[in-house]
């Protein structure tokens, strides 16, 4: 018995899950494994997807200055972001303009930054959540488990009762009810979070689970955005059902930036 598209990419999505949470669980050596093989995966699609929206990343800005960013402040400190940020910056520009034949060289350097930040930044700050104390594993499992359960309720209601479009220029089959359900999702796995291990008030709990909500589903906006103008379905296709690592941790890159800082300035993190 064949199973549908849609059952495929529910189990594909569970076992690609698991097996994250049991790399997290193993301790520094499985988180910093996740976190090498991930950046690696969806900045080589990043680049693939960069060519078809018409200006190619370079590998030589793009995978170094992704890397960097993303263990910056944690197994890297000998060297500043600001420092590492304005050599890409302005040595990069410098290059693309004076060379020989780089009649793209803005668009293309400028591609190569966006994605070592958009990828970068976002396991960086999972990162920092793991290392910031006792409680690092407790928010980045369920930073994670809270996007995760957004991005399938999302779909599960959304195509079973859903009826008004949501961002339909953008991703034709999203809708306002899997949104809203997605959102409550991720309210209340962290509240549980909290409950279980983070020890947050509940207005905390509440307004982090909000955020994971919206940067989860704004973050799969953005990636669906890059595909459509490049005229590509999937990212890759390296996972059934889903595509590429792009298109499946999408929605986990912007919750942990949103938690990061709010957890950092309310002073939750110990």
């Amino acid at each position: 018995m064949s199973l549908s598209p849609l059952m495929v990419r529910i189990l594909s999505g569970a076992v690609v899950l698991v097996v994250c949470l049991g790399a997290i669980f193993l301790g520094v050596y499985g988180v910093v494994g996740l976190c090498v093989l991930l950046t690696a995966l969806m900045l080589w699609e990043f680049r693939g997807l960069s060519d078809k929206m018409g200006s190619r990343a370079p590998s030589w800005l793009l995978y170094p200055l992704g890397s960097y960013i993303t263990f910056s402040g944690t197994f890297l400190r000998g060297i500043s972001l600001q420092l590492i940020l304005s050599i890409a910056l302005v040595g990069g520009l410098l290059v693309f303009l004076f060379l020989p034949g780089r009649r793209e060289g803005l668009g293309r350097w400028a591609m190569g930054m966006a994605g070592a930040l958009y990828i970068g930044l976002p396991m960086n700050c999972y990162l920092l959540l793991y290392f910031s104390g006792h409680g690092g594993l407790g928010w980045v499992v369920f930073v994670i488990l809270a996007a995760a359960l957004t991005d399938v309720l999302a779909l599960l209601v959304g195509s079973r009762l859903g009826r008004t479009p949501f961002f339909r220029r953008i991703s034709p089959h999203k809708t306002v009810e899997g949104a809203v359900a997605g959102l409550i999702g991720a309210v209340l796995v962290m509240v549980f979070g909290s409950l279980v291990t983070l020890g947050l008030p509940l207005q905390h709990a509440v307004a982090i689970g909000i955020l994971v909500g919206i940067g989860a589903e704004g973050g799969d906006l953005v990636e669906s955005q890059m595909k459509r103008i490049g005229g590509v379905k999937d990212s890759s296709s390296l996972i059934p059902g889903h595509g590429g690592a792009l298109d499946r941790f999408d929605s986990i890159l912007f919750p942990a930036i949103l938690v990061f800082y709010y957890a950092s300035f309310g002073g939750l993190l110990r």
